[in-house]
């Protein structure tokens, strides 16, 4: 007995420690139950949600489907209409083209409508088609047809094919004239352009040789200027006149000059168009036989100073010119034969040397021509047959 109530004992014991376990378990459960109930309550929650969301969907879904069958149809509908667009456009390409070629043939069968085009649909006019009864002119063309029937039979029909072969002239004629007047209006416009490049030139060309003139002829004649303007009431290009002024005092006439101041006047204004288009050699024969010494000296300085880049052959029998010279040629008789000789002028700008013989100077021409050195001569000749020759080498 006692050996059963110990084991008894022990399985109470034992009962106790499984029926603590146990409620150590029921209480862990309790509180997973717990939290599934919570997770349970939010799940059921979501559903309801997602239900909601579903059903919300579904009705749009039911209003999209509708649009879009609404939307097909009218896409079938646009279709169709693109497809009658279409073949009306192709129909109204083939008219273009079918109507294009009727007004052509149209054009080279009757030549008058070019002419008469430009009053069709004018109002007022004989082609004012807008207020014209398309049946009453049928009925006039029916009338107008059976009487040209009636007439054709009086009337001589090579006559008619002359009058359509004038008729095909006077338009060729005329598609000729149009070309000559726009030809014109291109030659005028080329006039006109050509004109004011011409009054360019003019007053630029005016510019510089009134300048070279004014300043040449106050260094031939100290204290004396003069110009070259054009009149009243005249632009450059119209004309000029020149005017000379001696001291601040303006010459009213050229004739209140003497000889010799003409003469420079003259000579100042044919340099100064000569250096506005400079040549390679210029040839002056007693340009300056009727001035004095000084002015012949002024001549000399001009053409050593501003033409630095031209040959000058002058013929001169004035001292004032040899000074200015850079070689001078001498001709004299000498035994009843011309001779020449060769010295260098005092404008020279090398060192003077004594005069050459016939071979050397040769020998020295020859030098000179192969050299790219530049030579101005001055040629004198007195009374007697003897005379002197200057050349300017630069």
């Amino acid at each position: 007995m006692n050996a059963e109530l110990s084991a008894a004992n022990e399985a109470v014991t034992a009962a106790e420690k499984s029926y603590k376990k146990a409620q150590d378990t029921e209480s862990d459960m309790e509180v997973k139950v717990a939290e599934l109930k919570i997770l349970c309550d939010n799940a059921k929650f979501a559903v309801v949600s997602i239900e909601s969301k579903i059903s919300s969907c579904s009705a749009d879904l039911k209003r999209l489907s509708k649009e879009k069958t609404h939307f097909l149809k009218l896409m079938e509908t646009a279709e169709l209409e693109s497809k009658k667009l279409s073949l009306e456009v192709a129909q109204m390409r083939k008219d273009s083209t079918s109507n294009s070629r009727f007004i052509s043939n149209m054009l080279k069968k009757h030549t008058w409508i070019e002419s008469e085009e430009h009053a069709f649909g004018v109002p007022g006019s004989e082609y004012d088609f807008e207020h014209s009864q398309l049946g009453e002119m049928k009925e006039q063309l029916k009338g107008l047809e059976s009487e040209q029937i009636t007439l054709s039979k009086n009337i001589n029909k090579k006559v008619m094919g002359m009058i359509e072969k004038a008729e095909g002239e006077y338009t060729e004629l005329l598609r000729k004239r149009k070309i000559v007047e726009n030809d014109r209006k291109k030659i005028q416009a080329f006039i006109e352009e050509l004109d004011i490049q011409k009054k360019s030139e003019l007053q630029r060309t005016w510019v510089k040789v009134n300048n070279d003139f004014g300043s040449m002829f106050s260094i031939l004649l100290p204290g004396a200027s003069a110009k070259l303007e054009p009149p009243e009431g005249m632009e450059a290009w119209e004309g000029l006149e020149v005017k000379v002024a001696f001291g601040n005092v303006w010459k009213e006439s050229l004739s209140e000059l003497s000889g010799g101041q003409r003469s420079l006047l003259a000579l100042s204004l044919i340099l100064a168009l000569l250096l506005f288009k400079p040549a390679p050699m210029y040839i002056l024969d007693e340009v300056d036989a009727a001035l004095d010494l000084s002015h012949t000296q002024n001549i000399g300085c001009i053409i050593r100073t501003h033409f630095a880049h031209s040959q000058f052959i002058v013929v001169s029998l004035k001292e004032g010119m040899f000074n200015n010279a850079n070689v001078i040629f001498r001709t004299k008789f000498v035994d009843g034969v011309s001779t020449v000789t060769r010295t260098l002028g005092t404008g020279a700008s090398m060192r003077s040397r004594p005069l050459l013989t016939n071979d050397e100077n040769t020998s020295s021409n020859d030098n000179d021509k192969s050299s790219p050195v530049r030579k101005r001569v001055a040629r004198s000749v007195n009374a007697n047959g003897g005379g002197s020759a200057t050349a300017k080498e630069n």
